[in-house]
């Protein structure tokens, strides 16, 4: 029975969860809007190790959602993982941050679009179906009027995640489900880890970068 501990901090929510055969037991989270990875990560994995009676060397793997998302976010997490791996020899497992959110999405038919906030009308989106298989390639992508048109003209759509906000500003169409107000979450995690455990799909912990799609811009001072 493998004991997993997921770590998310693509967006704004830190989020840790411990899980047992794919099922998260403890969850403790921070849906805010600012951002407190580097002041609560790691009392959040102190806190949720501890609620569950589960020691640090008990765990069988470390998963952290690897991206797209916040450059800092995803650094910090990623950091944090690598060093619990070091520290305690155990594997790491990497979960797409997309993919994660969109299975809070349950549906029998249509699609989701699980999607991320970017810059000014961007945002970084993969599309899936209601079985959670990926049939549009994850994209920094510049929203408009149009966009999703061709999945939208055949059925449901339902859109989650921070990008839905500039979303519903463009997109009026009766097909548009738009599921506000949801962040990632190391929730649902630990189903889409346990599957890789079984798998042995670990990654290198020495080499393992985060997916941040896009290079990181710094923003220029205005004084």
């Amino acid at each position: 029975m493998a004991i997993i501990l997921n770590i998310e901090t693509a967006t704004t929510n830190c989020s840790v969860s411990l899980s047992k055969e794919g099922k998260a037991i403890v969850v403790k989270e921070d849906y805010d809007k600012n951002y407190s990875h580097a002041e609560r990560l790691h009392v959040y994995i102190d806190e949720v190790l501890k609620s569950a009676n589960i020691e640090p060397n008990q765990l069988d793997a470390i998963a952290i959602s690897k991206g797209p998302g916040s450059y800092t976010g995803l650094r910090i997490g990623v950091s944090a993982a690598k060093g619990l791996c070091f520290a305690l020899e155990k594997k790491l497992i990497s979960i797409s941050t997309l993919e994660a959110l969109a299975h809070q999405v349950k549906i029998n038919d249509g699609v989701i679009v699980a999607m991320l906030d970017a810059r000014r009308m961007e945002v970084y989106a993969a599309v899936f179906d209601s079985k959670y298989n990926q049939i549009r390639e994850t994209v920094a992508e510049i929203l408009n009027e149009s966009s999703y048109n061709t999945y939208l003209e055949k059925g449901k759509v339902y859109f989650i995640g921070n990008g839905v906000e500039k979303t519903k500003s463009l997109i009026s169409h009766p097909n548009a489900v738009f599921i506000e107000n949801k962040l990632p979450s190391a929730n649902e995690m630990g189903l889409l880890a346990n599957i890789k455990y079984k798998k042995s799909d670990f990654e290198n912990v020495a080499y393992f970068e985060p997916y941040y799609l896009k290079d990181f811009v710094a923003l220029k001072s205005k004084s």
